[in-house]
């Protein structure tokens, strides 16, 4: 295929024991969302991939029939810290919830991540997708989507506002006067709204890359407008182009509607890699992988996505028509279509949605890997991916050693870093203070 002026963006979602619900059994396989020497090697990997990111999703819930990776897992804010002290360019991203944090601690620990590790952090706006959480927060019901949409609209305005607490600059260390900080540039936010009450300021001075990158994922209509008005990453659930196409003309168009940059929204859908050295050799794999599927723990998975349980319907008949998703309603609209335009039971749909959480999966060698993902990039369908891979560490190692060499070759994907923050990597500007965006106005006030 003929090489392409832009460059693709890649993160890796990484989940311990893989995205597939039984990569944790595979042979090879050093599982573990515990297992920090495995994680470190999946940090390092990817930079040395020269990745812009790596991903730690979350949730605040557990329960015997999850996915492993979900079952008992690190506090990511935690992990992150500790990863960006054997890392040095790649971004740090992690999940963390809009219904069941407070807005001053969740501005803190994402300012603290991109202070240590010198402006790599990105926060994952969710609004909670697991009902199950409420009870462990003192919540009698999850709250429903429209106004969990809104908490989370209000929340990141908040902790926008917590990061401007300080100009940047403000911390002088001037030992001559004995000043340690500008005063003068520290700023109260007095934030009174709809759900959220905060004085400020927050005390920690301005991150380096301003803000941390804001990535979020949400796929209705509510969802959509969230992500086109604060979202710098889209992370996306799309299992053919066509679709995915709309959805990133959609998302764009919307960001314009928001008086946003669209070129300053990357769209990253998620995908499998299964690679063999021969596309039947990838095959195999997966055939492998299937055979040690838990049809329990695979149900609990369509279950989630498709938002209602599947316990109750028969495993090879079609799959039933359900009402509307308050929860993933991105995984449950692009599965559902799926299985009608396919005529797929239930058991098809669950053994598929089992491989990759829902996402996009593609098998074969690395050529074929390739191919698959500059289509849809030179499309127009994405700016990059988010790599799902089934097992670790040998499946990313793969991507890594045979695919990324690839893309390079055909002028798709960096062959170096230029940047040090993930803000560079991803070609976003770092958003200036508010006081300093006001300032040629204050001045052309004063001198007029």
């Amino acid at each position: 295929m003929a090489k392409s002026a832009r460059q693709m963006h890649l993160g890796v979602y990484v989940m311990g024991t893989g995205h597939h619900v039984a990569g944790w059994r595979m042979k090879e396989a050093q599982a573990g969302a515990e297992n920090l020497d495995l994680l470190v090697h999946a940090a390092r990997t990817a930079e040395r991939g020269k990745f812009d990111l790596f991903f730690l999703a979350d949730a605040l819930n557990t329960g015997p029939t999850l996915h492993p990776s979900i079952l008992v897992r690190l506090e990511p804010l935690t992990l992150l810290s500790a990863l960006a002290m054997c890392t040095s360019r790649i971004g740090l991203a992690a999940t963390a919830s809009t219904t069941y944090t407070e807005p001053y601690n969740l501005a803190r620990y994402f300012a603290s991540l991109d202070h240590i590790s010198r402006g790599r952090a990105g926060w994952n706006v969710v609004t909670g997708a697991f009902p199950e959480a409420a009870a462990n927060f003192g919540r009698d019901k999850h709250p429903p989507h429209e106004k969990r949409y809104a908490i989370a609209a209000e929340f990141v305005t908040v902790v926008k506002g917590l990061w401007d607490s300080w100009e940047d600059g403000a911390i002088v260390m001037d030992k001559a006067s004995g000043r340690f900080a500008d005063i003068s540039k520290m700023h109260t936010l007095d934030h009174n709204g709809e759900f959220f009450n905060v004085k400020g300021p927050l005390n920690i001075s301005r991150p380096p890359q301003g803000h941390p990158v804001i990535i979020q994922a949400g796929a209705s209509d509510t969802g959509r407008d969230l992500a086109a008005s604060i979202a710098e990453v889209v992370y996306a659930v799309q299992q053919e182009l066509e679709p995915a196409k709309a959805l990133a003309d959609d998302l764009r168009a919307r960001a314009v509607k928001f008086g946003r940059n669209p070129d300053h929204l990357k769209i990253l859908p998620g995908v499998c890699p299964i690679i063999g050295s021969t596309e039947a050799e990838a095959k195999q794999k997966l055939v492998e992988l299937g055979g040690f599927l838990d049809p329990v723990a695979a149900l609990k998975v369509l279950s989630d996505r498709l938002g209602h349980d599947l316990s109750g319907y028969p495993l090879d008949g079609p799959v039933p028509e359900l009402p509307p998703s308050t929860v993933m309603q991105g995984h449950a609209v692009t599965l559902s279509a799926l299985a009608r335009k396919y005529n797929m039971t239930l058991r098809e749909l669950r053994d598929f949605a089992a491989g990759a959480m829902g996402h996009r999966v593609l098998c074969g060698t690395p050529e074929m890997i390739a191919d698959g993902l500059e289509e849809w990039f030179v499309a127009g369908a994405c700016d990059g991916f988010n790599l799902m891979p089934p097992w670790f560490p040998g499946p990313f190692d793969d991507f890594v050693d045979h695919v990324v060499p690839i893309l390079q070759k055909r002028g798709l994907f960096r062959t170096e870093y230029t940047g040090y923050t993930l803000r560079e990597h991803l070609g976003l500007p770092r958003p200036p203070h508010p006081v300093a965006a006001r300032a040629p106005e204050r001045e052309m006030l004063r001198t007029g």
